[in-house]
């Protein structure tokens, strides 16, 4: 690779006609964080800003062949794996990826899309828990995406969280991000085998905002691509996400979209850039 090529991260998702979530999303924030972004579809949606109306898989084949065709052609310095709608795709995508396990993957699961799609059938979430988790470098994921990953079959009571984050993290993966919405505040905190690393409290946005889970994976992904420690490279990502979180605005009649490129519509007056001098309102507990 040239030494004046950007990193190279591949992602892996659904294809968001509107740019607010998905594999558009992705690549709209590695090349804010300075990456090139390559994808690989694993289905498409048919959807505006306000409701979703179709999902649609692809062929588990196909996904396999685009992401090794990529491979084989470029050196690719992060994964990043979103939604897939079939277990027969994750496994596909987890077979790719076990041929590469000295790039770091970023696992950020979307097991619903809006009420009325649901991508959580239990083969969906086992094949995620038992062939994507264990090779993951850092797995985002609020708590109900944890509790399910976790007791994937949904036969049992479910575990208490700190059960499940430490049985995903005994089972390969290396780092997790918990995340939690409560009343006014987002509470992020990074656990590993050593216990909890960091600690991180953001106000929360007003308005629904689509895509949050998609711009923080993707953000880490290309911070680790970019050569940062996974604990800095968390703490990077949550400022620029709530940069253009704060930046959002609403293209439609439904929610609002993340400005992943607010620094380039900045003024001195207005949010500063992610690892600037001026930190953002949010505390951070290590």
């Amino acid at each position: 690779m040239a030494s004046d090529t950007p990193p190279i991260v591949l992602t892996f998702g659904l294809s968001d006609p509107t740019g607010g979530a998905g594999l558009q999303a992705d690549l709209m924030t590695l090349a804010s964080m300075g990456c090139h972004g390559v994808s690989v579809l694993t289905g498409y949606t048919v959807r505006d800003s306000a409701n979703c109306d179709e999902v649609t898989g692809l062929d588990p084949e196909v996904v396999a062949t685009q992401a090794r065709m990529l491979l084989e052609d470029m050196p690719i310095a992060a994964f990043k794996v979103g939604a897939a709608t079939r277990a027969e795709v994750v496994s596909a995508i987890a077979e790719v990826v076990a041929d590469y396990d000295d790039i770091p993957l970023i696992l950020a699961p979307d097991f619903t899309l809006d009420d009325e799609h649901v991508l959580a059938a239990d083969e969906l979430r086992e094949a995620i828990a038992d062939l994507l988790a264990p090779q993951t470098t850092l797995l985002v994921a609020d708590t109900a995406a944890l509790l399910a990953l976790a007791q994937p079959d949904g036969d049992a009571e479910a575990p208490a969280l700190d059960a499940a984050i430490s049985h995903l993290l005994s089972q390969g993966c290396e780092y997790i991000l918990s995340t939690e919405t409560g009343t006014h505040r987002l509470v992020n905190t990074l656990f590993s085998d050593d216990g909890q690393i960091r600690q991180d409290m953001w106000d929360r946005a007003q308005q629904r905002v689509m895509g949050i889970t998609d711009t923080l994976g993707a953000a880490i992904a290309a911070l680790l691509a970019n050569g940062q420690e996974p604990a800095e490279a968390v703490r990077e990502a949550q400022e620029y996400l709530f940069q253009a979180t704060q930046a959002a605005f609403r293209p439609g009649m439904g929610a609002y979209l993340p400005d992943r490129f607010f620094w380039a519509r900045s003024s001195d007056e207005d949010v500063p850039l992610a690892g600037g001098k001026e930190p953002p309102p949010g505390e951070a507990r290590h």
